[in-house]
């Protein structure tokens, strides 16, 4: 990625196709005197920050190019921290790329994935952590994704994270004083104090790590297996919880003979509702493959639901597949379905090894019995902490592991004051553990690790 921040940089920030609006942005020094070179209106110049202008693009010789609001930002009151104009065209294509090579060909570039946001960052706008949290907000498709992105660029985590490192650089201070004083065998830093600090920032770190599950499947959507034995009625609970024809329903069993996946919105928690082919002894090369992507969904998935049917499957038979199929480590519900059929079935028979009452729905997925009920239980599972909103929660998979290596890193620390190393050892623990947490907020940062980050945005962002 080309990092050369004396350039004006510019990209189409709406999405390619016709439309009522294109809005084009630019950003750098001198971009609001090189749209001010062909706009036809008040002098933008002139113009205080945040305002709006009615005027005209022409080209070199004259010509209306188009009629545009001109949005001036000035630095460092901008997205970016740079003089940037955003021109609001018609959304014809042809006259945004009008537009667009006329600029083009007088100085600016084209802008590279993400290259707005990463001035952004390392103009000091945003760390790391919000910056990526601008990506995952454009990419939010529920209400629990958006609320989480609007928390990382609100700097909720980053504030949570600058706190850990800085209590941590204190102490790291205290011991590097002591390394410049090594032969008067000297200690500044309290060593108990040292361990109860280490101890406590250990347990933020492992809370943080422990919400990735949570924050993961909120951000991304919890993948839900619905799972049985063929014609247990598994694409009838799908079509009933999307309330439309999804999936074929037949009597012949084997009728599901791959995965059909679609999503469903519960309460602002997006769910990926997997229907699989009905698990038994195959009965020909294609069966055999379904049923082994069956086997793999289960193994990813958050949630499995496993589909009874109470007229054909006995408790025996529920426990044999519970031990097949399930590792014990899912969350999983036990719907015992077409109850229509048999509506005298004792669901505490079903209480076999691991199951109680609280895994066990009774459902009729042909008539839409407990649907509602499902969806609810299915939501509660997910987000059972009323004071979920208030948690800061880890969404991304690279803060995870740095988490995880800067934890490993201050367990290195306690180790070290419980065998009395060298404060040089000590230290260099300590040097690892701020460096993985710098890396989440980018205090710490390399031209690879910005390249993979801000390589994933649109080129307008």
């Amino acid at each position: 990625m080309n990092h050369l921040q004396n350039d004006i940089i510019i990209a189409l920030a709406t999405p390619p196709g016709v439309g009522a609006i294109g809005v084009i942005r630019l950003s750098g020094k001198g971009c609001i005197g090189l749209v001010n070179r062909f706009f036809k209106g008040k002098d933008l110049e002139q113009c205080e920050s945040h305002t709006i202008h009615l005027g005209k693009i022409v080209d070199e010789k004259g010509g209306v190019l188009d009629e545009v609001l001109a949005s001036i930002f000035i630095s460092p009151k901008s997205y970016t921290k740079e003089d940037v104009v955003e021109l609001s065209c018609h959304g014809s294509s042809y006259i945004l790329g009008q537009v667009m090579q006329l600029f083009l060909r007088h100085g600016a570039r084209t802008a590279t994935r993400g290259e707005f946001t990463l001035r952004a960052f390392l103009n000091g706008q945003l760390d790391l952590s919000q910056a990526e949290a601008v990506a995952d907000l454009i990419a939010s498709d529920s209400a629990a994704s958006h609320e989480l992105a609007m928390k990382q660029m609100k700097g909720g985590f980053s504030h949570t994270i600058a706190t850990l490192r800085q209590e941590l650089i204190d102490f790291a201070a205290l011991i590097e004083l002591e390394l410049d004083f090594g032969e008067e065998d000297v200690e500044f830093a309290d060593r108990g104090k040292l361990r109860a600090l280490v101890i406590d920032i250990q347990k933020v770190i492992a809370d943080l790590i422990q919400s990735f599950y949570l924050g993961n499947v909120m951000k991304n959507g919890v993948a839900t297996a619905i799972v049985g034995r063929p014609n247990a009625g598994k694409s009838t609970l799908l079509n009933a919880l999307l309330n439309e024809e999804r999936a074929i329903v037949s009597a012949i069993p084997g009728t599901t003979r791959d995965t059909i996946e679609e999503t469903m919105n519960i309460n602002g928690l997006v769910f990926r509702f997997i229907d699989t082919a009905g698990i038994r002894h195959a009965q020909d090369e294609i069966e055999k493959i379904g049923i082994e992507r069956s086997m793999e969904k289960i193994s990813r998935a958050d949630l499995v639901l496993f589909v009874v049917d109470v007229t054909t499957s006995s408790p025996a038979d529920l426990a044999e597949d519970l031990k097949k199929y399930l590792s014990g480590t899912e969350q999983f519900f036990i719907l015992l379905n077409k109850m229509d059929l048999s509506p005298y079935v004792d669901a505490s028979q079903y209480h076999v090894d691991g199951v109680n009452d609280s895994h066990i729905i009774t459902t009729s997925a042909l008539h839409k019995m407990n649907i509602d009920y499902l969806k609810t239980r299915l939501y509660e599972a997910v987000v059972s902490d009323a004071t979920i909103q208030d948690r800061t929660l880890v969404t991304n998979a690279r803060h995870y592991d740095a988490l995880h290596k800067s934890h490993e890193s201050l367990q290195r620390v306690l180790l070290g004051l419980d065998t009395r190393v060298t404060g040089d050892f000590i230290a260099m623990d300590i040097r690892q553990a701020l460096h993985h947490l710098g890396e989440i907020t980018g205090s710490i940062s390399s031209e690879d690790l910005l390249d993979s980050i801000f390589s994933r945005f649109c080129i307008g962002k």
